[in-house]
Order: structure tokens, then sequence, then C-alpha cells
């Protein structure tokens, strides 16, 4: 059984949570917040004896926790899954995990000697259509580009508009479009093509200095990705990749409900692919399993495997940040 202590109380803690319970391969333990009143509120809506508390080392010292997720503000991941790493808990940061290649080399080089595990919560690589869709595509030579769309409107982007700085969207705490959503396809672009030879970044820049929508190419031996990604508008169009036989159309790149191939001599194929209502259940069994069985070879090469993604995901992220001139106050250049 895993024991888990949450820091950052928002939505996507609770789906997390309730994820996580769901697999009956976690128990929540404790939760830390700022404010009392907040992590009472959080822990009032599960069951069990948890630890609330507003102070770190105290959390940390919760009898029994062994694994701590984070989602607090982007900025904030690196400082925080330190402290649990050298606390000797196993760390589980929500994307972007942290602001910079440097953040990510000192936290992956620290879980390794603390004898802790590190993971990025990417949900999408751990799903099972991810799989499908990977174990479906064709030799590289059979690809001939690919179109991935993520741009959801934020309600945030409402106070940049009336002059104000959210977290979301503030260099303070390392946010932005591709930060917040251009993450997933990076993720689904190197977990399906591996890493590219070359990145371009074509980003409009907001009120705030962080980028509000852009579009990122990835160039590879013999076709290109193109990302777009925003939180300033709306977009309603699929994703796809292109073979020289037709069009693998995808619903989505950060949660796969529905996959179909279009030959064209063959028609309409449709992939089993199937999501689950919660997109964290499938993440969260992954982790689990390698917390709970952590000298299998099995589980030893995926979750190599799955750090090596996280640190070629982050220097991508922060090669296209700096060809977009954006900078974060976590930056040390």
């Amino acid at each position: 059984m895993v024991h888990l202590g949450i820091i950052g109380t928002n939505w996507i803690t609770h789906q997390f949570v309730q994820g996580a319970l769901e697999t009956s391969r976690y128990t929540l333990t404790a939760v830390y917040s700022r404010r009392l009143e907040t992590a009472q509120e959080f822990a009032s809506k599960y069951e069990g004896n948890i630890a609330c508390e507003t102070e770190l080392a105290t959390f940390f010292a919760t009898p029994l926790l062994d694994t701590v997720y984070i989602a607090s503000p982007n900025s904030l991941h690196f400082s925080q899954a330190k402290a649990a790493i050298l606390a000797g808990k196993h760390v589980i940061v929500e994307k972007p995990a942290f602001s910079n290649p440097q953040e990510m080399a000192e936290i992956i080089e620290l879980a390794k000697k603390q004898d802790v595990f590190f993971f990025e919560a990417a949900r999408n690589i751990h799903e099972k259509s991810f799989q499908t869709v990977a174990e479906f595509l064709p030799s590289p030579e059979h690809i001939i580009g690919a179109n991935f769309t993520y741009m959801k409107y934020s309600s945030r982007y409402d106070q940049v508009l009336a002059g104000e700085e959210p977290n979301i969207f503030s260099p303070r705490f390392s946010g932005g479009s591709l930060s917040d959503l251009g993450v997933y396809a990076i993720y689904a672009a190197l977990g399906w093509f591996g890493v590219p030879n070359e990145v371009h970044h074509f980003a409009r820049k907001i009120a705030t200095g962080v980028d509000g929508i852009g579009i990122a190419i990835l160039r590879y031996d013999t076709f290109d990705v193109t990302i777009q990604h925003g939180k300033i508008g709306n977009a309603e169009l699929p994703s796809e990749i292109y073979f020289d036989n037709g069009t693998l159309a995808l619903n989505g790149i950060n949660a796969i409900e529905k996959a179909e191939l279009h030959n064209r001599e063959t028609g309409t194929q449709v992939l089993d692919v199937v999501a689950k209502e919660n997109p964290m259940i499938e993440e969260a069994l992954d982790f689990a399993e390698i917390i709970e069985n952590p000298t299998d070879a099995t589980n030893i090469e995926r979750y190599e495997t799955w750090v090596e993604l996280a640190r070629d995901v982050n220097n991508v992220l922060y090669q296209l940040r700096k060809q977009a001139d954006i900078k974060f106050d976590a930056d040390q250049e």
C-alpha cells in the first residue's frame, strides 16, 4: 500500500487522489496547505485519519507517509520535490515537473542518491490508448508527418485582460500555454517518435510575458511534427499522424478516446481504444507498481525509460521557450 501525501489542493489534486484510491493501492495519509482550513476542507472529502499540516517538516514526518504528490504552482515544484526527497519520500510531480533542465537534472540525481523514485505525472503516456497507438505506428520511413493540437481557453485569462497576473500565466510561477498544455503534445511526440533533431517555436506573448498561444515544429529525419497549443482560445481540431498510405486521426492528444485510421485503399479502421472515466487512474497504477515492487527488472527498465523521457521533454520545452524569448524567474541564465 502506498501512503500518499499531497501538496496542492486544487481540482487536479482531487482527480489524482480519487484515481489513486480507485486503484485500491493507495491510502491518503496527509495533506499540506499553507492554511489549515484549506487542508481540512480537502481531507474532509475522504475517509480515514488524514493528517492536515501547514509546515512541510511536520508534513514529511507524518507516520507511514512514503510518497508525495506535488501539484502546487509550477515554480514551487523544485524546492518542494527536493525537500520531499531529502526527507526520504518518493515524489510524483504534476507536469511540467520543473522549470528548466538544471532543476530536472538535480532532482533526478538527488532521487537516485536518496534511493527514492521521481515521477513526472504526464498522464497521457501511461494510458493504455497511448500504448495502443504506439504499437500501431509503422516504422519511421512510412510516417510523413503529424499535427497535434491542444488549445483550451482558460477562464483565468480574463484576469490577465483585467490587468492581473494569475499563476498559470505568470513567469514568476513558470506558467504559459506551452508549459500547461503544450507539454502533453511534446510528451506524445517524444514518446512515439523519440527526440527530434531540431525544434522551432513561434509563440505569441500575452501582457504578462508568457505565451498565450503558439506553434512548435519538431524536425525528425524524414518528417515533421507540428504542435499547436493555446490557452487564450479553443480549438476543435483532431490530432493526426500521416502515413504514406493514410491518416491516423485522434480525437485528442492529452487523452485519446477515439482513434481511426483512414486508409486510401482499405477504408476506415477503428482502433480499440478505451479511456478511463478518471484519466489519472492508469498513471497512478503505474507509479504504485514501481513503488511497491522496486527491484523487479521490468519495473526498473520502465522507470528509467520514464525518467529519461521526462528529461528529454523538459529539455525540448526549454529549447522552445528560449526560441520564443520567454524567461522564467526560475531560470539561472
